[in-house]
């Protein structure tokens, strides 16, 4: 025990060391000035993620065995790493996973409904907890989440409700890093009292199985934000509906646009960078390297450590990584990997001045966070980068009209219902105006979309009437997204893409464009290639 204690005391005193060297938010007074001009609501995500990684280590150490079990230790011990695994582009055979029942054969089941309400479980994670404890300074927005989703609740039920029934909200704070916790709230959702009808993830928070803890066991409706690929809709069919993109769909969209663009085919060295959980490794083997071989690509696929329990192995891996992508001549990347592995790829390649063309994309938010990263500390290796996305990234947020980069019609009509209860800037914040990509947007266009849904089912809500609904829905006006659009088969709302590029706007130029109050921006994201249709998955 005594010396496990010790090892414990050097790898926490190795990972102290480790954030100095790495965290990109201990930078010089100027960089910071720059990172707080950037979009309130990335410079969280992007602190979020990076303190997922981080979190993750300190789990990792704490909880690795002593160096006498013949064990790889933490991190004084992570020479013993076999590293990680190569890929050569190769047939992999298998469809995803089938299953889910048909919207038409749905549980007739009511619970959760009464002749008067309908509950529904709204999970919002504790963020302020975690960046109270690490010294940063939490998005107002984030802190405001329960008064958004009361607000959006309370303007439904105060028109009448749902055919004439009142949405009765639970609101639950829950820890995000706490899988056991956020199982527990589901088998309470699903099983236990109260019970309830649906559960709704407005801010991208209740993610992976924990979503098929509720549709799939569960068979509870829930509407969310975060999305992986086809296999999770299939198998939770037909109770889990994503306002987000099925990234199968985005990954397809990434290889039509990087044939277009040049960066795939041709004389391009290609590679992938692949997470080793089941969700990275399923968009690989079933999507990607499907649809690069449809073009005549080969790529050079690495396999790194991508859950947060491992960021020690990630940590040591990356730098091998890069070293074999560099060493086989690769100049186009495709990162398929959570942010808390992406970021100790992209520190390995500031150390080998390595910067091929990535090509980014809303697969793990890779597009959206890489901007929270410029122009500390990683400048050369994204700056100009540039990627797909389905959200509205480009524009900003104030009373411009849409065209000129102003809201849609969407996020203007939670605007002005937001603006009415609160007409003054929170505290923290220098205008009124909701972030276009922030929480008080995802929770109105999530709540917005549910009573849409339940609306449509008519006075007989039950969850076969509910999904059926939400298998008829078309053209919604989405916040984060331009408009929804829904079918028996297709669980996912988006329906186009644009390409865009990051952009570090020092010295101010004119292709971010002006803030309110006429003053630059530090870095945006730059609109390359307007909306045009998503392929399918």
């Amino acid at each position: 025990m005594t010396q496990y204690r010790a090892n414990v005391a050097q790898s926490l005193a190795d990972l102290e060391s480790w954030v100095r060297r790495s965290n990109p938010f201990v930078a010089v007074p100027r960089g910071v000035r720059r990172f707080l001009r950037r979009p309130r609501s990335m410079q969280l995500r992007t602190l979020a993620v990076a303190l997922a990684a981080i979190v993750g280590l300190v789990v990792y150490v704490l909880d690795a065995p002593s160096s006498t079990s013949g064990s790889t230790g933490g991190l004084g011990s992570l020479g013993a790493t076999t590293g990680p695994a190569t890929q050569l582009l190769a047939d992999v055979s298998g469809a995803p996973a089938a299953g889910g029942t048909p919207v038409d054969q749905a549980s007739t089941s009511t619970r959760g409904v009464s002749a008067k309400s309908i509950t529904v479980a709204f999970p919002v994670a504790n963020l302020s907890g975690l960046s109270s404890q690490l010294g940063f300074a939490g998005d107002v927005e984030f802190s405001e989440q329960v008064k958004a989703i009361k607000l959006f609740v309370s303007d439904i039920n105060s028109h009448g409700g749902i055919n004439g029934r009142k949405i009765n909200p639970i609101i639950t704070n829950f820890d995000p890093t706490s899988e056991s916790g956020m199982r527990a709230l589901c088998k309470d959702w699903t099983e236990g009292s109260p019970a309830a009808f649906a559960v709704l993830d407005g801010a991208d928070a209740w993610t992976g199985d924990n979503q098929l803890c509720v549709a799939q066991e569960g068979q509870t409706p829930f509407v969310g934000a975060w999305t992986t690929v086809t296999n999770y809709t299939q198998t939770a069919s037909p109770y889990l509906w994503w306002t987000g993109p099925d990234q199968a769909a985005v990954l397809a969209a990434v290889v039509q646009w990087g044939q277009s663009s040049g960066l795939l085919g041709g004389a391009r060295k290609v590679g992938i960078i692949a997470g080793d959980r089941a969700s990275d490794q399923e968009a690989l083997n079933q999507h990607l390297i499907p649809d690069l071989r449809n073009i005549g690509v080969t790529a050079n696929v690495q396999t790194i450590a991508s859950n947060v329990a491992d960021s020690a192995t990630t940590q040591a891996e990356a730098p091998l990584v890069v070293e074999k992508l560099k060493a086989a001549g690769v100049n186009s990347v495709i990162p398929l990997l959570p942010f808390n592995a992406f970021f100790p790829v992209l520190q390995a390649e500031n150390q080998q001045t390595y910067y091929p063309k990535l090509l980014l994309s809303d697969y793990e938010g890779s597009i959206e966070s890489a901007l929270g990263l410029i122009p500390i500390p990683y400048e050369q290796a994204l700056n100009g980068q540039q990627g797909v996305t389905t959200e509205t990234l480009g524009g900003f947020d104030d009373a411009r009209p849409e065209a000129q980069g102003g809201y849609d019609s969407g996020l203007r009509s939670c605007f002005n219902t937001w603006h009415a209860a609160y007409p003054k800037p929170p505290k923290g914040n220098e205008s009124f105006y909701i972030e276009e990509q922030g929480p008080i947007a995802g929770w109105c266009q999530e709540i917005k979309l549910f009573a849409q849904a339940a609306t449509m089912a008519g006075k007989e809500l039950n969850r076969r009437t509910f999904v059926q609904a939400m298998s008829r829905i078309t053209n919604f006006p989405g916040t984060w997204y331009t408009v929804l659009s829904y079918s028996p088969t297709k669980m996912y709302g988006p329906t186009q893409y644009q390409v865009v590029s990051l952009h570090n706007n020092v010295p101010p130029s004119s292709a971010c464009k002006l803030k309110t109050n006429h003053k630059p921006q530090g870095t945006c994201w730059v609109v390359q290639e307007g909306y045009k249709p998503l392929p399918p998955p």
